[in-house]
């Protein structure tokens, strides 16, 4: 598991990306589980993942309606399967708007660069 805590920050809201090898639903689920015994994951507002397995993509929102699809397509774009990428964002107070999609846009492309997969 990678975690690159702090991505960025914009009003008050605060954003990690973390991921790594995962090949089905039932493993991204014990993944997220994993994740959340960490006590500062586990307060986040949102933990959003997207998956792409053999069988097809897989994705969670978690209230972040739309930032599932972000990660899927850029999963996509880059050729990556078969590895789960999850944008954490922790909630500060004033809303986002469309900027919280660049947010996880900005977090996905880092892990993909941090984890190797960026050039996929």
């Amino acid at each position: 598991m990678l975690i690159l805590d702090s991505i960025l920050t914009d009003r008050g809201s605060k954003y990690a990306v973390s991921g790594g090898p995962c090949a089905s639903e039932a493993e991204a689920k014990a993944f997220i589980k994993t994740l959340i015994r960490k006590k500062k994951f586990a307060k986040a507002t949102h933990n959003t993942w997207g998956l792409i397995t053999a069988d097809g993509p897989i994705k969670n929102d978690d209230g972040e309606t739309g930032a599932g699809n972000v990660i899927l397509r850029m999963l996509e774009r880059k050729g990556v399967q078969g590895h789960i990428v999850v944008v954490t964002r922790w909630y500060g107070g004033k809303h986002l708007g469309g900027d919280r999609f660049r947010h996880v846009q900005t977090a996905v492309r880092a892990y993909l660069d941090a984890a190797g997969l960026g050039n996929a």
